[in-house]
């Protein structure tokens, strides 16, 4: 049926329960998977406050993060046999799974969602949704 799944990934343990499942229907299938995640943005305006981390600290620190969620991913895809690329960026997330989805060809994106529901959801937002609002590319959500 599909061919190359993107699994977004954010670390979380939803994140991580979404993965087990993605890593078994690849292997199941013998379907290509590429892991993504979206590194943290600066959250800082430039100002002259000593206080806050320096733009290159900061993105240092969230590759390095970046880079740790995905080996997880890789650790256990291989521990399964399935072959698993990554990729990660630096985007609004939804935007950047949407992209990383479209660069490496897939034909679906496997990721979870927190089930936010009410005011929550408004206040929070979900990354999920937006993925689904703007996406041409199927969606499997793991709840």
């Amino acid at each position: 049926m599909f061919k190359h799944i993107l699994l977004a990934t954010d670390g979380s343990e939803l994140s991580k329960k979404a993965m087990a499942a993605a890593i078994d229907f690849a292997r199941v299938d013998g379907v290509k998977l590429t892991a993504y995640t979206c590194m943290e943005e600066y959250p800082y305006v430039a100002s002259g406050d000593a206080g806050h981390p320096r733009r290159k600290a900061f993105e240092e620190e969230a590759a390095l993060h970046a880079s740790s969620r995905l080996a997880a991913v890789v650790a256990a895809a291989e521990a399964a046999g399935v072959t698993c690329e990554t990729d990660m960026s630096t985007s609004v997330p939804y935007k950047g799974i949407i992209d990383a989805a479209t660069r490496h060809g897939c034909d679906v994106i496997f990721m979870a969602s927190h089930g936010r529901r009410g005011l929550e959801s408004l206040l929070v937002g979900s990354e999920t949704q937006k993925v689904l609002t703007h996406c041409s590319i199927p969606v499997l959500v793991y709840r």
